[in-house]
């Protein structure tokens, strides 16, 4: 065969596996998306439109810091006997439950015994990080979250993938927003919530080469650690 036509022959072949290759991508690129939009359907598919009724107790209550109104329902939950104590986690540096007691009244005697602050999270991994110290410290093996709808399934995957053990109760407070209208009807609502859902893709896919230590070091350095009591705060 003259060499001119082996070269053509190879291009030729090459030029095969090139278009295969891309072909490939392309249906990969494809089935990605679909899985995509299928798993962001499902995901505000299960977001809750209204708070929920809870049917059980918890040893503790775990409030991820970001609205007054979160704290106020965790405060009424542990007011009526939801839990023993509450943990409001991801609080900002020099807030005290003094100051927490002005915004939110008729709480000062559950505040100054049976809450406790953690300083330290400043996301969301880090607030289930301090919540599973807080359980340890306190041998809890039940938790009701409380936290925005929209946040709530990667809070709980968190605490989840920190604390696999534990019994976990959503508590998921609902905004006025998306009580009022259709997330998909405000602009602003969209992106909150399709932001959200790309950190919980991020978080679960972290998630799979992440390692908790053992419940000994846990239980070591908790004491250690910036989880704060309320007596210490007034």
């Amino acid at each position: 065969m003259a060499r001119g036509t082996r070269e053509a022959m190879l291009s030729l072949r090459a030029a095969v596996r090139t278009r295969r290759i891309r072909s490939v991508a392309v249906r990969l690129a494809v089935l990605c998306g679909v899985a995509l939009v299928l798993g962001f359907v499902a995901f505000v598919w299960l977001l809750p439109s209204g708070e929920v009724v809870l049917d059980r107790n918890a040893d503790g209550i775990v409030v991820l810091t970001g609205g007054t109104s979160r704290v106020t329902d965790a405060l009424e939950l542990l007011a009526s006997g939801r839990g023993k104590r509450l943990l409001i986690t991801g609080v900002n540096p020099g807030t005290t439950t003094g100051e927490i007691a002005r915004q939110v009244v008729d709480y000062d005697r559950l505040l100054a015994c049976c809450v406790d602050l953690d300083y330290s999270a400043r996301n969301t991994l880090g607030n289930a990080v301090e919540a599973r110290r807080w359980a340890l410290e306190h041998g809890f093996h039940s938790l009701i979250v409380v936290t925005s709808a929209y946040h709530m399934p990667r809070a709980l995957a968190e605490l989840a993938h920190q604390l696999p053990d534990a019994a976990l109760i959503a508590f998921p407070v609902v905004s006025d927003r998306l009580r009022i209208e259709p997330w998909w009807s405000n602009g602003a609502t969209t992106r909150l919530v399709l932001s959200e859902y790309l950190k919980y893709l991020f978080a679960k896919m972290r998630m799979r080469f992440d390692t908790v230590g053992d419940d000994d070091d846990g239980s070591r350095r908790v004491a250690e650690r910036a989880v704060h009591s309320s007596a210490r705060a007034q």
